[in-house]
């Protein structure tokens, strides 16, 4: 099993509409992407949203990454963002891993993604501790 985990931090309110449109359409994606198992959202606060993913393989992950809403949205997120990270783990488990877990993955083994206005924190992903609840689950359709 191969887990996606990703951090997003809005830079403004006038941007989170947009993200929110294309959000929900890359959730519909996700739902019928071939070989995805489950997966976790967590909005954080100050505009941040957490998405933590479970696939069969890092090739189904990456399938799914670069089509549809997804690959639309991936642009966007360079100007709507100011702090973004990535980072990915095989498990022999198919469940998801705690939040907890995956915050501490996220700082030990993650890596910044682009933003074009970076705010403190980016590149050395000192970010805030998150709230860990309420979180939403996504099921396969």
């Amino acid at each position: 099993m191969h887990v996606s985990l990703t951090r997003l931090r809005i830079r403004s309110l006038r941007f989170l509409p947009g993200f929110m449109v294309y959000a929900l359409r890359s959730e519909s994606q996700v739902r019928s992407a071939a070989g995805f198992r489950k997966g976790s959202l967590l909005p954080d606060r100050k505009r941040t949203f957490w998405t933590m993913t479970l696939w069969d393989s890092p090739g189904s992950m990456r399938a799914y990454m670069t089509s549809g809403a997804h690959k639309a949205a991936m642009p966007k997120l360079l100007h709507w963002c100011d702090q973004a990270s990535v980072t990915h783990w095989e498990t022999d488990e198919d469940a998801l891993p705690s939040w907890e877990d995956a915050v501490s993955r996220m700082r030990s083994q993650g890596r910044p993604s682009k933003v074009l206005h970076p705010a403190p924190g980016h590149a050395d992903l000192t970010f805030d501790t998150p709230r860990l609840s309420p979180f939403k689950p996504i099921a396969p359709r």
